[in-house]
């Protein structure tokens, strides 16, 4: 096993290096170039430090102010505890220095590390394995801590409605520009191992209150890597868990994560069987078949279906955040659907300023077939989108894929 690599300038030997996990011990390769080719120098064992050979998830942390790098990782077995080592020189060998932990409590992973104005911020994933989750920040004025509030990771604002925009947390990119210094966050998406959407690495910027980060799922964003400006792209995407892969397993689901709905989604049951962690409950989401997968995103979709006469309602209200404008404009609402017969009614519709928009779905579609709102005009920076479905028991319709960009 070679995973979680990060490279770091060594002043002291003039040499970069090349840390990975290598099965049961932290693997040190040494180069003159950051581009390589890297060598292999030493195997570390932890046990002595942490109990475990092995570190649980790693990755390199470089504060720019004062030149050093520090290993941020977990322990091997659980990964309830989180340290920090320097990397330096010791007996002309490039190594961890030291080491300290500074959390102990819930098992977290994806560990991470920024700073922000001073302050470091250390970030984590939780335990859900190559799922996308929530994502955890502590924060601290000096690197070894203490970080606080001590051994209480919070969640950062932002990430609920799509588990951190369908990733869980990788490492971080500071821009310090001539007018704005931006931290950019960057989830690791697994989407071959997983087949939880499109791309691998996910990146959203964040902003502040203070200490406190605000994550922005953002789909589309232009950034000024000169100035450190940056702003929602026209392209984007509004709409959360669009897709429907932040939640990866059947839902409802009675075990890790326990959910009965769909993240960033609400639905209404207004006849038939309620939403519930019970067996006889309808199941929310449709598990995708390998060839759905060429014509649709991941692995999962949305199902509306029950075993008998049916009312729902799937709906998701958007508007603006704290730091994101939602602008009036005119959009188009595009989605993917695939439905058996048997409905009274099947619809896509937008709510905003108290107009209504809708387009019915009028028969069966066999194969994927793409629906669309066109010149749907939002105002008070506000809208509501969904699906509505009125059926005979056994009817079923899936969605996925769902857009809401501003029209060209």
């Amino acid at each position: 096993w070679l995973g979680r690599m990060g490279v770091a300038y060594v002043k002291e030997a003039n040499q970069y290096v090349l840390i990975i996990q290598y099965n049961s011990s932290v693997l040190f390769a040494v180069a003159d170039s950051p581009l390589g080719p890297f060598k292999k120098q030493h195997a570390k064992n932890m046990k002595s430090w942490i109990g475990t050979p092995n570190t649980g998830d790693q990755t390199v942390f470089t504060d720019e102010d004062s030149g050093k790098s520090y290993l941020v990782y977990s322990y091997g077995q659980g990964r309830n505890k989180i340290y920090l080592s320097e990397i330096g020189l010791k007996n002309d060998t490039i190594t961890l220095l030291d080491f300290k932990q500074v959390f102990r409590g819930a098992g977290r992973e994806g560990n991470c590390m920024f700073k922000y104005r001073g302050k470091y911020y250390l970030a984590a994933s939780q335990l859900y394995g190559w799922d996308g989750s929530l994502a955890y920040y502590l924060v601290a004025d000096d690197i070894m801590g203490p970080y606080l509030p001590e051994n209480d990771m919070q969640v950062i604002p932002g990430v609920e409605d799509d588990y951190a925009h369908i990733s869980q947390t990788g490492f971080f990119v500071t821009v310090r520009g001539s007018k704005q210094e931006t931290v950019i966050f960057c989830g690791d998406r697994w989407a071959d191992f997983a087949g939880n959407g499109l791309g691998y690495n996910q990146w959203c910027p964040l902003s502040f209150d203070g200490d406190l980060p605000y994550f922005n799922s953002l789909n589309s964003w232009n950034l000024n890597a000169k100035t450190g400006e940056w702003e929602v792209a026209d392209d984007n995407n509004w709409v959360k868990n669009a897709s429907f892969e932040a939640d990866r397993k059947q839902m409802p689901s009675p075990v890790k994560p326990v959910q009965t709905r769909l993240l960033g989604w609400e639905t209404e049951v207004i006849k038939g069987i309620e939403i519930s962690l019970d067996s006889l409950s309808p199941i929310l989401n449709h598990a995708n078949t390998e060839e759905e997968r060429k014509i649709v995103i991941g692995e999962r979709s949305l199902n509306m279906s029950d075993r008998v006469d049916f009312v729902r309602k799937v709906s998701q209200k958007i508007s603006s955040s704290p730091y994101v404008i939602f602008p009036n404009a005119i959009y188009t609402l595009t989605a993917k659907i695939k439905n058996s017969g048997g409905f009274n009614k099947l619809e896509m519709y937008a709510e905003s300023g108290g107009k209504r928009y809708a387009v019915k779905v009028k028969e069966e579609n066999e194969t994927w077939t793409s629906i669309s709102i066109e010149k749907l005009k939002v105002k008070n920076n506000a809208v509501e989108i969904g699906f509505f479905a009125d059926g005979q028991a056994g009817a079923f319709c899936l969605v996925d894929d769902v857009s809401l960009v501003k029209a060209k």
